[in-house]
């Protein structure tokens, strides 16, 4: 079985799973703003708002950065302690000037000839799809980020904003 048929029987399987339920959603806790991190979030939110299920995001400390009008389209692939970087290189080489530019570089080349969409276009996909982007009201607090900075978009709210959706989602995730 290659890859493509273990994606189409898991995507079946979590079809089948989902309709014997009367209430679909999933909640995500976007953690990290680095570009490697941001993918996944918007992938799988934008992902499984096409399948139905009611999205929300809960973007807290760095994570914040993926809503950051400014910030979106400038996400960063740090090298340094990153083991999975597919290009082997010893960490000391990470610290090197460069690096970081050269890794985001890199991945931005890689998403692009896998046809993948850009960060701001998932962005833009969640939108459309109606996810619910909740931005964590303590840690733009802590971190001086003002409303005016994130998306027209998003929510602010806190904690209890998070487990609200979370507590009526069969899925909650953590990246």
């Amino acid at each position: 079985m290659n890859d493509q048929d273990i994606a189409k029987l898991v995507e079946q399987k979590v079809a089948e799973q989902l309709a014997t339920q009367e209430a679909r959603a999933m909640t995500i806790i976007a953690s990290k703003g680095t570009l490697d991190w941001a993918y996944p979030v918007l992938i799988l939110a934008s992902t499984a708002a096409a399948m139905d299920l009611e999205t929300s995001i809960f973007f807290t400390f760095y994570g914040l950065d993926i809503l950051n009008k400014k910030k979106i389209n400038s996400l960063k692939v740090p090298p340094i302690a990153n083991p999975a970087m597919p290009v082997p290189m010893p960490n000391i080489l990470g610290m090197l000037p460069g690096m970081t530019a050269m890794a985001t570089m890199m991945m931005n080349s890689w998403m692009k000839k896998a046809n993948v969409p850009s960060l701001k276009e998932l962005l833009d996909l969640c939108i459309e799809a109606d996810v619910k982007m909740i931005a964590c009201q303590m840690t733009m607090d802590v971190m001086g980020v003002k409303r005016e900075d994130l998306i027209d978009e998003c929510d602010v709210g806190g904690a209890a904003s998070y487990l609200a959706e979370a507590a009526k989602a069969q899925i909650n995730l953590f990246v």
